[in-house]
């Protein structure tokens, strides 16, 4: 069991990496590309940042296990299935609400924890858990209460909520699979491989599907530059480390507050409103984060 002072750093850490997931949506938002496109390159910046670190922490590692590194290469698969759904989603819909279905993959990530790694659940995780998707259903029901002009509008929006529903499945796989191949593999490694084997997965969605990957204008390459460099690299490297010390089922949860965050944000960056009764449910999402981190396991 990790000591008092690496659970200290790593939830420190946890909370410095969703703060910088939180502008994900943002920059995305920004970039004005199609989710494979923005994918694709926040995966592909990501790997190139990290080439030469991960180079030379190689050096003074012995060769990778196979079973390590097929570990890595599915977490890759995973995000990026994730990210492309997601990140398409959010061409759809609004930030926080693609944000906040994303993050119901704390369900399925706790039942992953329970019936496939036999993990320990307290009955106060579950009530945790619970009070924050209470929050998280409250903060989303801008979409639901706020009248639709057209039903073109509303199929929209719908479709870009079931595709961010789609990706929270991936998500949950993603996180599972980082908590179990963190115990045998350092963080910047990991990042490395899942990121450069993420975008090699994106990049032919982007060329079958004529997608442009060149030919931007400069705030677009700027937004993707942050959505690699700050979203990836920094809120990832963040995020993967504590892993290695806590659980994805609490990880998970914790998570929910970035869609919180993401929404805050999303009021004077992208000119989206938020609501009294999502403040409501941002509130009852944090309780239930505490209730996981304090009396989950």
């Amino acid at each position: 069991m990790p000591g008092h002072s690496s659970l200290t750093r790593a939830y420190a850490l946890l909370a410095l990496g969703i703060f910088f997931i939180s502008f994900s949506a943002i920059f995305t938002k920004w970039t004005n590309l199609p989710g494979a496109t923005s994918g694709f390159y926040r995966l592909a910046i990501a790997a190139v940042v990290l080439a030469l670190p991960f180079y030379r922490r190689r050096r003074q590692h012995p060769p990778l296990d196979r079973r390590v590194l097929a570990l890595a290469l599915l977490g890759g698969l995973w995000f990026a299935l994730d990210t492309a759904m997601w990140n398409t989603s959010l061409t759809l819909t609004s930030a926080a609400s693609a944000t906040l279905l994303g993050n119901t993959s704390s369900i399925l990530v706790a039942l992953g924890a329970w019936l496939i790694f036999r993990e320990r659940l307290r009955g106060r995780f579950w009530s945790g858990l619970f009070v924050a998707l209470i929050g998280v259903l409250l903060v989303l029901s801008a979409d639901w209460l706020t009248p639709q002009d057209t039903a073109a509008i509303a199929d929209t929006r719908t479709l870009g909520n079931l595709l961010a529903l789609a990706a929270a499945f991936f998500y949950a796989a993603y996180l599972l699979t980082t908590q179990h191949t963190r115990a045998s593999l350092d963080t910047v490694s990991y990042l490395f491989i899942m990121s450069a084997f993420g975008a090699l997965v994106l990049l032919p969605f982007n060329i079958l599907g004529g997608l442009p990957l060149t030919g931007f204008p400069l705030q677009t390459w700027i937004a993707l530059l942050g959505l690699a460099i700050i979203t990836h690299v920094g809120g990832w490297l963040a995020i993967n480390d504590s892993l290695g010390y806590i659980p994805a089922s609490i990880v998970s949860v914790t998570l929910l507050a970035q869609p919180v965050l993401t929404a805050i944000l999303a009021i004077p960056l992208l000119g989206e409103a938020l609501f009294p009764l999502q403040v409501i449910g941002g509130i009852l999402v944090l309780i239930g984060i505490y209730i996981v981190n304090r009396f989950g396991r």
